[in-house]
């Protein structure tokens, strides 16, 4: 259906970037307006006949599907009291079976599973669009658990108390209506919740600012408040951390914005406050210490007078007790302040500036973390020695990997952990981290043929002479000659780094087809650490875009691919990446996904849950900051009489995350002025846009007919 046309509505709003009462096309914000969903409806219709039409369809589907559906892939383990459990897929179980073994079967090559909950069925009895969105189980007994069902992928979610043992919901146990919630065991028979409790208690980004106490039995009504924050805060959220020795500490985590949180600690006094600096992350408790990344420096003062300050570095994992945490000096019978010879808090590990911490996990005796260097991971553990400090240790790993920390033991030091690399199928290990010893438990059978393909990495020079390493995935007999068909596939944000990760997916329906992977680290993500991120913050976003098309001109430059044979992937932020690259620099792609993105940049605040993303990209209701925003918001940018490829943008109805509105008016404003453009938009799946092992088998078997007919043909 044609648009009316709104160019000139379009250049005011671009000439004066305060956000206007209403934009162009917001009748495409409705998610499930008349109006609107006729628009998408049209627009999948002719859609799907061209790319599920192709001739490669069906075997990109039918490989997809075999994929994602297989039985012999790695049971994703997670450690529940003395058992693993486990969420199944396949094309038996489209909606999962929550199931469970011992240690000792799962480490044989055929465990013997016991379901608990078979998520197919609930849904079919209660006639429900369940989706399963994981598990929350008590401490101590690990008994029961609370479950979290999703109404279609959303990230709202109903929670009900599950009984381990019976294998049924708890008659008159907890149960929590549908809403974005975060919910804490405080004790076996009290909640410690934040949700939406009524008409002001959420913040304009759509999450809860209200703690309250939850006891079993009593209404929702009935809870009790501990905690308000504000509005204007993107959430507060309650975590409960217990040792080994039976401690316990409380933290509410109050999100001033997505970067910066107040950390304060619910006491026999109250809620107080910490000193833990705002860009920090609290990864776990252990021997009484709170185990805490530190995203920013910190200077923090000694008690004794005649010693400096000291200052931990951006990026360092250090220890810290309650107390000190809290600012209390320890003191004396007579309440005279002690100097203690133990660090407190204490540096856990200092990366060097070409490395980062991605992932800690804290056991019974030991902290675990994943640390790359130069995007390279290897995984440490660290020691408590008093007042010796920590003493480091080293796992062998394979070298050049991703390493994924997945289960921590709920007793002990074991903990689960994977291994993989772009080449190399994902393996499951279990470390023992006292002993430091590594069992290989469960390997990946080879998804696709991998060895007449060779990984490099190369550096490009970004405008403003910064290094963006880079990886290409290839065959080995590749001949730079400019034709050969390439993906490029970048994020660029929220700190979150693109690893060496192991894609069946892509391997089989692009590698294995000839097709080459270009993996940029540009900055917004975390591959060096919080500076790398900052970096790309609010006004110098344009630096993560300028650090994108550096990669695609040296990929050029070295004849490994050419913009006639060159693509770009993204979604989410990557989606926002995917709109610059799209609207910026037309010239170097002949194809771009656009998938679950942000896209009109001057309204992305006030469409859920966009407001708790200001810390990143900066607040549209500032003139200052709308100014530079609009320079590279991609709605905004679109332009008649500019060539652009033909793009294909992909959302989900269902999508609470990013507002499907994003992707509606971009696919309508490139319509406007005759741009080339696909959409496609999936009434389920959530942000993730795939509910489902056949679902998402078809999102991406049109993802890649999309990119063959643009790429290789």
């Amino acid at each position: 259906m044609k648009l009316p046309a709104l160019a000139a509505t379009l250049l005011l709003a671009s000439a004066a970037p305060a956000v206007a009462a209403e934009t162009p096309f917001e009748w495409l914000e409705a998610v499930d307006g008349a109006r609107a969903m006729e628009w998408v409806q049209a627009e999948n219709a002719k859609t799907l006949p061209v790319l599920t039409g192709d001739a490669r369809y069906a075997g990109l589907h039918a490989e997809a599907l075999t994929i994602l559906s297989a039985k012999d892939r790695i049971p994703t383990s997670k450690f529940i009291g003395t058992g693993v459990y486990n969420f199944w897929q396949d094309a038996a179980n489209v909606r999962g079976l929550w199931r469970r073994t011992t240690l000792g079967s799962f480490r044989s090559a055929t465990p013997t599973w016991e379901t608990v909950l078979d998520v197919d069925a609930l849904a079919k009895a209660e006639n429900a669009n369940w989706i399963w969105k994981g598990s929350n189980c008590r401490p101590v007994t690990h008994d029961r658990c609370l479950v979290d069902l999703s109404n279609g992928g959303k990230d709202a979610v109903e929670v009900r108390e599950f009984d381990l043992k019976t294998k049924a919901f708890v008659e008159g146990g907890f149960r929590l209506s549908e809403s974005k919630q975060t919910v804490a065991w405080l004790d076996a028979d009290t909640l410690i919740l934040t949700r939406d409790w009524g008409p002001g208690t959420t913040t304009e980004s759509g999450y809860g600012f209200v703690v309250k106490t939850l006891k079993r039995g009593q209404p929702l009504s009935e809870a009790k408040e501990v905690y308000r924050g504000s509005p204007k805060d993107v959430s507060v959220t309650p975590m409960v951390y217990r040792d080994a020795k039976g401690q316990r500490v409380v933290v509410l985590r109050r999100a001033v914005d997505f970067f910066h949180t107040e950390f304060l600690l619910l006491t026999d006094k109250g809620v107080e406050k910490t000193q833990i600096p705002q860009r920090s992350t609290i990864q776990g408790f252990v021997n009484g210490d709170l185990i805490v990344t530190l995203e920013e420096s910190w200077t923090r003062p000694r008690f004794d007078k005649d010693k400096d300050p000291k200052v931990f570095a951006s990026g360092t994992l250090i220890s810290i007790t309650p107390d000190k945490a809290l600012g209390k000096p320890l003191t004396g019978p007579n309440g005279e302040i002690v100097i203690s010879n133990n660090c407190d808090p204490c540096v856990v590990f200092e990366p060097n500036a070409r490395q980062s911490i991605d992932q800690v996990e804290v056991t019974d005796n030991r902290v675990a973390a994943v640390v790359y260097d130069n995007v390279r991971g290897r995984l440490m553990t660290f020691q408590d020695r008093g007042e010796w400090g920590w003493r480091a240790s080293t796992l062998p790993t394979a070298d050049n990997a991703s390493i994924n920390l997945v289960s921590a033991s709920d007793g002990g030091d074991q903990l689960f952990f994977t291994v993989e690399s772009f080449v190399s199928p994902t393996q499951l290990s279990l470390g023992e981290l006292v002993a430091g010893k590594l069992e290989v438990v469960k390997t990946m059978p080879a998804r696709f043929k991998a060895d007449d393909l060779t990984v490099e990495q190369f550096e490009a020079t970004s405008k403003d002479g910064t290094k963006i390493p880079y990886f290409v995935i290839r065959k080995t007999n590749l001949k730079y000659d400019g034709s050969n068909p390439a993906q490029v596939f970048a994020y660029g944000g929220f700190q979150l780094s693109k690893l060496p990760l192991y894609d069946p997916i892509n391997g089989k329906l692009w590698l294995e087809r000839g097709g080459v992977q270009i993996v940029p680290n540009i900055r917004g993500g975390g591959e060096f650490g919080p500076a790398w991120h900052e970096a790309a913050l609010k006004q110098n976003r344009q630096r993560a875009y300028d650090d994108l098309f550096a990669v695609a001109e040296d990929v050029v430059a070295r004849k490994i691919s050419s913009p006639r044979h060159m693509g770009f992937y993204g979604r989410s932020n990557g989606g926002l990446l995917a709109g610059v690259a799209l609207t910026q620099r037309p010239d170097l792609w002949n194809a771009v996904v656009v998938e679950s993105p942000l896209l009109d940049m001057l309204r992305y605040h006030l469409l859920p849950a966009g407001a708790s993303w200001i810390g990143e990209y900066g607040d549209p209701t500032k003139p200052e900051e709308a100014a530079w925003i609009a320079k590279y918001s991609p709605f905004q940018n679109v332009k008649p009489g500019v060539k652009y490829p033909l793009a294909y943008i992909t959302t989900s109805t269902k999508d609470d995350r990013v507002h499907p509105g994003h992707a509606r008016k971009f696919a309508a404003r490139l319509e406007e002025v005759g741009a080339p453009y696909l959409y496609y938009e999936n009434t389920d799946g959530g942000h993730a846009n795939a509910a489902d092992p056949a679902a998402n088998a078809k999102r991406w078997a049109m993802h890649y007919v999309y990119l063959s007919r643009q790429l290789m043909d």
